[in-house]
């Protein structure tokens, strides 16, 4: 339901008490004042009364009626209505054969007052009760637009689609993959060329009850990767019990690593360990010719990053 202005204004004593009794006069004067400032500065409301209310109480329950988020949640809201998202598509190369073996795919909202940055927007993404939604949203988007990027090029369609997905949504009761695989179907992807992409800082609390829900993906087709490795404890722990097809090196291990020791320590130790378990190593943001160079020379299987390529809304040939 979208709100519209005149009649909220005209209803808003009687929904005013209703909010008072489910959510207190705090927030209930936290949201009237959301609508008068959206009102007085012409910003359009297009977030449904229900979706404010769940976000009211979902912040209730966190003791946080900070006014701000509140406008944020609407853009939020606004962005994933009107499908503003934009997808780009990053190379992964095969550094042995300097050939691309897929595409990381990275959604990115418009630049606005509440979310200067992506950072800043999916950062606030994880404090929100939106993440189911915005990352079947994401998938959606990114499955199509990688279809119609290369559905007139075959030499790009049996590449592999990496996908950022948050392990709640995962382990969601609510998320069902007969969605994406209707979807993969209709298309003619093949659920192989499909990476779940999984980052280490977004921790999994129940390995056992994942590993599970793992290898139900992985019966299906679809394929894993940890993304962020190396870059805290809950990597490591990650990928000894996911044990994924693909171990992305975090950039903090990249960059520079043509110079320091310390770096080359850790990144050939990974890369042994993938090499043992046959696990494929992907080192994520590399920016200089020197770091490309090394991290081929020591036998990287494949590579992310500027040096190589940047993200890009078409697929070139």
């Amino acid at each position: 339901m979208i709100i519209d202005y005149k009649i909220f204004t005209k209803y808003l004593s009687i929904v005013n008490k209703v909010l008072i009794v489910y959510i207190g006069h705090t927030l209930t004067n936290i949201y009237r004042g959301c609508v008068n400032y959206s009102m007085n500065k012409s910003i359009k409301m297009k977030a449904g009364f229900s979706d404010v209310l769940s976000y009211i109480l979902y912040c209730r329950k966190r003791k946080n009626n900070d006014f701000n988020r509140l406008l944020k949640f609407i853009e939020l809201k606004n962005i994933m209505r009107e499908n503003k998202l934009k997808t780009f598509f990053q190379p992964i190369y095969q550094l042995q054969e300097d050939e691309p073996i897929g595409y990381e795919a990275l959604n990115r909202p418009p630049m606005s007052k509440w979310f200067p940055t992506t950072e800043n927007f999916y950062e606030f993404i994880g404090q929100t009760n939106q993440v189911f939604h915005l990352d079947l949203l994401c998938r959606n988007l990114s499955i199509a637009k990688f279809y119609e990027s290369t559905s007139d090029q075959k030499e790009h369609r049996s590449r592999l689609l990496f996908l950022n997905i948050h392990p709640q949504v995962l382990m969601d009761s609510d998320y069902k993959s007969g969605e994406t695989m209707k979807l993969l179907k209709q298309l003619n992807i093949h659920p192989s060329q499909i990476i779940f992409e999984i980052t280490e800082k977004q921790a999994v609390s129940d390995y056992v009850m994942f590993e599970r829900v793992l290898s139900n993906y992985r019966s299906q087709g679809f394929r894993i990767a940890v993304d962020d490795a190396g870059s805290g404890f809950n990597s490591l722990k990650s990928i000894v019990h996911i044990k994924p097809e693909f171990i992305k090196l975090d950039r903090s291990l990249i960059d520079n690593i043509s110079k320091k020791e310390s770096l080359q320590k850790m990144t050939s130790l990974l890369l042994e360990f993938a090499n043992e378990s046959g696990t494929k190593v992907i080192a994520e943001g590399i920016e200089q010719v020197d770091d490309l160079n090394y991290i081929r020379e020591i036998g990287v299987h494949f590579g992310q990053g500027y040096a190589l390529g940047r993200p890009t809304e078409n697929i070139a040939i």
